[in-house]
């Protein structure tokens, strides 16, 4: 008996992992679009509000997106931030919002009870569509965001980080850190935080992702409780493109760290980049396949310069980061960076073998189906779909988009899209100075 049980348990799991979710749309009464996925393995619910409200909306105010998103559940609709946190709470719910360099969000996970489900949305309704933005609240968070802009500044990582991006990105939105600057912070007020949600927590603004144990009709109901009261507003108008890097940077800043850390990129690839399979497949061999990678072979197993060696693309709505990055000793830093960088060229030059592609496929493939294991999980790939505008069928098709890579594919890309001698090249460490300055 206890066999069969776990035999049909087993079978139940198998089932989930290979099931690709079915992805159904629609748009709400005031136009939010809504992406939605019915599971009943949970009675549990986990959606999503996305707003086009991340930091490259900041325009001069760096830091006003995420610190508007830091305030919506310090009180709203006359409830304190007491009150509106024991709500969820006494409901078995869990709220979360964040904020990033292409939006904001809100997300909520709740019990599909009746007396539960219902009042958790009303009180995420209201934590959306009617902050108060409490003045002692403003000053705390402010003062939060410059306590943790100033311990930055002890994190080499983070100012490694902070200039890598000011070097590759320049004047373009997403140069600036998300947190802002002590300078940014400081000027900004509760005024300039109610005049960034008026416009851009808006309907024409916003889109939402759901999955969860309830179905189609519920769905519609609760977006359509989720959007009531929310203004009507516009659409964010489209940030620029990012240009592309016309020769290679340099900055080198002293830190007094136990290592030097190193990041070596340029501008990437954006959301629904026609090349973004063959770059995917081609960095997993290259540098984002972990301990199977190029650079964790080359640079920490064979010469053990590194505990560990990366490389990634970040797509974002417009092209976000290729990194490629390490922390060495300092007296060894410019070995690192030399054989880090002579493997970028031979990448881009040669392309991998084709035992490598076979290796990375399987590797992909593989994991891909536990990348899905959750409700979560789904909701945020179905966020990203939807938010981004990638094909319906993104999910159902990956294996096969993967699959498709080869090896001519990758060097095709690569080729195309990184360019060896237009790199900013970001060091941080203790006597780095030394060895040079900032370009």
């Amino acid at each position: 008996m206890y066999a069969r049980g776990l035999l049909c348990l087993l079978l139940l799991m198998v089932a989930r992992v290979n099931a690709t979710p079915q992805i159904q749309h629609w748009r709400t009464e005031n136009g939010v679009a809504v992406f939605f996925v019915e599971t009943h393995e949970l009675p549990m619910l986990d959606l999503q509000i996305v707003f086009d409200a991340g930091s490259s909306r900041d325009g001069d105010q760096a830091g006003l997106a995420m610190l508007t998103s830091a305030l919506l559940e310090e009180g709203a609709g006359g409830l304190s931030a007491d009150e509106i946190s024991q709500r969820f709470e006494k409901l078995g719910a869990i709220y979360h919002g964040q904020s990033g360099y292409d939006s904001s969000s809100v997300s909520l996970r709740t019990l599909v009870d009746t007396g539960k489900l219902t009042p958790a949305i009303e009180n995420l309704n209201r934590v959306v569509t009617q902050p108060d933005f409490p003045q002692e609240s403003f000053a705390r968070q402010r003062n939060l965001a410059l306590v943790s802009i100033r311990q930055k500044q002890q994190s080499p990582g983070d100012l490694a980080g902070d200039a890598f991006f000011a070097t590759v990105f320049g004047t373009h939105p997403y140069a600036h850190p998300g947190e802002g600057t002590e300078e940014t912070v400081q000027a900004l007020t509760r005024e300039a935080i109610k005049g960034f949600h008026q416009r851009y927590y808006v309907a024409n603004n916003a889109m939402i992702a759901m999955v969860g144990d309830i179905d189609r009709a519920k769905a519609e109901q609760l977006a359509g409780y989720l959007t009531a009261g929310m203004a009507a507003g516009e659409k964010a108008a489209p940030i620029p493109p990012v240009p592309a890097l016309t020769s290679e940077k340099k900055v080198v800043l002293e830190h007094p760290s136990v290592q030097t850390h190193i990041l070596v990129g340029q501008p990437g690839m954006k959301r629904g980049d026609p090349d973004y399979f063959p770059l995917y497949v081609g960095n997993h061999i290259l540098g984002g396949g972990g301990m199977i990678s190029r650079l964790f072979d080359e640079i920490r197993e064979k010469r053990g310069l590194s505990y560990s060696a990366y490389s990634y693309f970040s797509p974002m709505r417009e092209d976000g980061p290729f990194i490629a990055g390490l922390q060495t000793r300092t007296d060894q830093a410019q070995a690192a960076l030399d054989l880090l960088m002579l493997n970028l060229r031979q990448f881009v030059e040669q392309g991998p073998a084709e035992e490598e592609l076979i290796a990375s496929k399987k590797n992909i493939t593989g994991g891909f189906p536990l990348q899905l294991d959750s409700n979560r999980d789904i909701l945020n790939y179905i966020a990203v779909i939807g938010y981004y505008g990638l094909p319906m069928d993104y999910l159902e098709t990956f294996t096969a988009n993967v699959e498709a890579v080869t090896v001519e594919k990758i060097k095709d890309a690569f080729r195309r899209r990184l360019a060896p001698d237009r790199l900013a090249i970001v060091m941080v460490g203790p006597g780095s100075q030394k060895e040079g300055g900032t370009d």
